[in-house]
C-alpha cells in the first residue's frame, strides 16, 4: 500500500507494492505466480527421490531445478531492492527462508560438482507456501500463530518449571526401575541408570516403544504408576498456554499491507504511517 499519488511513486515503491502486498491485482497475481513456481519446485524435488524416475528424467530435473533456483534468486534480489531497510528483511523469518531456498544449490555447485543438487535442503521451499495465507486474505492465521507463540513465551517460566519436574520424576523412576529390575531379573535389559531413564521418558510420554519392558512384579507396578503420572502431567503445559491465549485473545481484521521500512503488517487501510516504526506507508 502506498498513499502517494501514482505519479509520485518510484520504481522501488511500485515494486514493493506488488511484491509485498496482496491487496492489489498485480500483487495478487505476483503471489499466485510465485506459489505456482514453489509448488512445481517442491514436486520436482520430490520426483528426484522416486526410484527409476531420476535416471529417466535426470537432465530435465536438473535444468528444472536450476530454473527454479534462478527464479527464486531474482525474486530474493528484488525483495531486497524494494525495501528501505534491506538488512531487516534479510534477517527476518521470510528473508532467511528465501535465502535457504536458494543457498544449498549454489553451495553444492561451488564445492562439489556442477551436477550437485540439494534435494533435501530444497524442501525448505515448501515453507514458502505459507504465503498462501496472504493471497487468500487469511493472514489472520499468521496472527493467530504469532499469538500462540507469544503465549508460549509468556508462559515460559511455568513451562521450564514443569520440564524440571518431569526430569526429576523420570530420573527417580528410571533409577528405581534399574535397581528393581537388575536386582530381581538377571537377564534384565535395564543395564544402567541412563537406560532406566530412557525407559521412564518413553513410558511417561505414553509412547511405549516396547524395546525395554519390566518383567518383575515390582517393575510392572512402577510402570503402571508412571503411566498414570504421565497421563496426569501431559495436559499441564497445554493449560499454561491456553490460559495465556485466552487472556490475550483479540479479534480484529488483519491487513496484508506491509510497511516498506520494517515489513510489518496489521495496519489500517487508511494508515499514512507505520504504527510500529513510524515510516511512511
Amino acid at each position: 500500500m502506498s498513499h502517494k499519488n501514482r505519479e509520485e511513486q518510484t520504481v522501488q515503491d511500485k515494486m514493493h507494492e506488488i511484491i509485498f502486498g496482496a491487496h492489489t491485482t498485480q500483487g495478487w497475481l505476483f503471489d499466485m505466480a510465485l506459489l505456482v513456481v514453489i509448488v512445481l519446485s517442491v514436486i520436482s524435488n520430490s520426483l528426484e527421490t522416486v526410484a527409476g524416475f531420476e535416471n529417466r528424467w535426470e537432465d530435465a530435473l536438473f535444468w528444472a531445478s536450476w530454473v527454479f533456483t534462478g527464479l527464486f534468486t531474482v525474486e530474493y534480489a528484488l525483495r531486497i531492492y524494494c525495501v528501505k531497510k534491506p538488512w531487516r528483511f534479510i534477517f527476518s523469518f521470510w528473508g532467511i527462508v528465501d535465502l535457504l531456498a536458494i543457498l544449498p544449490e549454489y553451495l553444492l555447485f561451488l564445492f562439489f560438482s556442477a551436477g550437485g543438487h540439494a534435494s533435501a535442503f530444497s524442501a525448505i521451499r515448501s515453507l514458502r507456501l505459507l504465503r498462501v495465507f496472504r493471497i487468500l486474505n487469511l493472514s489472520w492465521f499468521q496472527r493467530e500463530g504469532e499469538d500462540l507463540g507469544n503465549a508460549i513465551w509468556r508462559a515460559r517460566g511455568k513451562i521450564v518449571v514443569f520440564i524440571m519436574v518431569v526430569l526429576i520424576i523420570v530420573t527417580i523412576a528410571g533409577t528405581i526401575m534399574y535397581d528393581v529390575e537388575s536386582t530381581f531379573d538377571p537377564d534384565s535389559k535395564f543395564t544402567s541408570i541412563p537406560m532406566g531413564i530412557y525407559w521412564a521418558i518413553v513410558t511417561m510420554t505414553t509412547v511405549g516403544f516396547g524395546d525395554i519392558v519390566p518383567k518383575t512384579t515390582g517393575g510392572q507396578f512402577i510402570s503402571a504408576i508412571l503411566i498414570l503420572v504421565g497421563y496426569s502431567l501431559i495436559i499441564v503445559p497445554t493449560g499454561f498456554v491456553s490460559a495465556e491465549v485466552l487472556d490475550r485473545k483479540r479479534r480484529r481484521v488483519i491487513s496484508t499491507v506491509s510497511c516498506p521500512s520494517c515489513l510489518t503488517e496489521d495496519h489500517d487501510d487508511d494508515a499514512l504511517f507505520c504504527k510500529y516504526c513510524g515510516g511512511e506507508m
